[in-house]
């Protein structure tokens, strides 16, 4: 019996060491233990932080302090679902630090099954309250779209999504860069919809309040976000 029973505590203590070196955040990746943060204070923060980026003026930051108050856990105040475009990394953007932004990033900020996974994990398991989906100008991914022309079946993905605002803007009748412009902005509603279209669990969360969605354009001169109407809910 004494066997059996240190057989089986073995048994399980190599389960978890496994686990902890196949997947080595699978204990600590969880929210660390403080208040979560309103979708209105996360915006705010945003908002604040941009303002910042554009000035040219950087809060301080101590990264070694913060790698170590991080090891315990992650709880980050917003998502933002970004283009990929190497000009417009968000945590820069926004003038902000390690954990504090959840960022999910792909080539015309569109929305796939991966992208909407990661975004139900910050929103129900991290306990981040704001979506923000962020568009650019001179978006290749929208200009690709409104150009047409044959492109590789992986592009052609991401081409399929954003096309619903492309058609959009063409049907307005403008000049080539006010359609992008257009096209920009009309692709990030598209993509907001998309999000709650795709995912109930996202739905589910923004009908009880709980999750707050918002949309945002970046200006690749100034540094300045846009910030596109108001929220499809307002998260507690």
């Amino acid at each position: 019996m004494k066997q059996n029973t240190r057989w089986l505590v073995r048994k399980c203590c190599v389960v978890v060491a496994t686990l902890l070196l196949v997947f080595p955040g699978y204990a600590v990746d969880k929210p660390a233990d403080k208040p979560t943060v309103p979708a209105t204070e996360a915006l705010a923060r945003l908002k604040a932080g941009n303002a910042r980026f554009v000035k040219g003026q950087r809060a301080p930051v101590n990264y070694i302090t913060e790698r170590h108050k991080l090891v315990a856990g992650q709880q980050p105040y917003a998502i933002v679902l970004s283009c990929s475009d190497s000009r417009v990394p968000p945590e820069l953007v926004f003038d902000e630090s390690l954990g504090r932004v959840f960022v999910i990033r792909v080539a015309g900020n569109v929305t796939d099954p991966e992208d909407l996974g990661s975004i139900e994990y910050a929103a129900e398991h991290l306990h981040s309250k704001l979506l923000v989906v962020l568009g650019h100008e001179s978006c290749g991914a929208v200009k690709a779209t409104l150009d047409g022309g044959k492109v590789s079946p992986n592009l052609e993905a991401i081409i399929r999504k954003i096309e619903p605002a492309a058609k959009r803007a063409r049907q307005r009748g403008l000049d080539p860069e006010a359609t992008l412009r257009l096209a920009v902005s009309e692709n990030v509603r598209e993509q907001m919809d998309n999000a709650l279209k795709e995912s109930e669990v996202l739905k589910e969360m923004v009908e009880k309040k709980d999750l707050t969605v918002l949309g945002a354009v970046y200006h690749l001169g100034s540094g300045k976000v846009e910030w596109l109407g108001h929220g499809l809910a307002t998260g507690k």
